[in-house]
């Protein structure tokens, strides 16, 4: 059987590539914002709480990671609402599963790179005055990050890709569009042909504007 390429129809539907690909990237960025925001407070709980909390935050940590993103998708779209009386669109629900997942990742780049913090920088603090709140602002967060830079950037990249997972919920993303190009057209090699340097090239500028940070941030060895 002979398969002849023609990128006619894929072309045709490309502004739902191209929707999905915004999509997408609304995804990533809403939830990375929160997904910063859980790992910056649990990283800071874990490294200045007392052991409850650090067991708290560890089991959140280790549930989170050694459980797939898709079950959990699914857990939290179909099984949360039979359980809790909450209602939510599918868009919603997955961007909190994101977060959440995101989240349990980010506690340990944070929390490596708050233990980083040269010891000597917090003395200095110290002995010039700051209170803990703004040692903590002016001395421990902006030396944490540029420390946990290269780390931020490789999961920011991984929760990029990871929305393709929304399209399981018809969440209207870019491979929801490729599949839906591919079922109305049949033209599965082309489509993904197409969608494959996309998810390639953006995932790349994210990591090449990242790379740029660390390289103006970067702490002197």
């Amino acid at each position: 059987m002979n398969y002849d390429l023609s990128f006619n129809l894929v072309w045709r539907h490309f502004g739902k590539l191209a929707d999905g690909l915004l999509l997408s990237l609304q995804l990533a960025a809403i939830s990375i914002a929160i997904a910063m925001a859980i790992g910056l407070a649990l990283a800071l709980a874990y490294t200045d709480g007392n052991r409850p909390v650090r067991a708290a935050v560890t089991a959140y940590v280790e549930f989170v990671r050694n459980v797939p993103l898709l079950l959990l998708v699914y857990l939290v779209f179909y099984g949360l609402p039979t359980v809790v009386d909450i209602r939510y669109d599918a868009q919603s629900s997955f961007v909190a599963t994101l977060s959440l997942y995101g989240g349990a990742y980010l506690v340990e780049v944070l929390r490596a790179g708050l233990q980083a913090v040269p010891q000597g920088l917090i003395e200095a603090g110290k002995a010039i005055g700051l209170t803990p709140w703004q040692r903590l602002v002016h001395v421990r967060l902006p030396t944490a990050f540029r420390i946990a830079l290269p780390s931020l950037s490789n999961t920011y990249v991984s929760l990029f890709k990871d929305t393709s997972i929304a399209s399981v919920l018809a969440v209207p993303e870019l491979a929801y569009g490729a599949q839906w190009i591919n079922l109305n057209t049949f033209r599965i090699v082309e489509v993904y042909a197409v969608v494959t340097p996309m998810y390639l090239v953006t995932g790349y500028g994210i990591l090449f504007a990242l790379r740029q940070l660390e390289r103006r941030y970067a702490i002197a060895g």
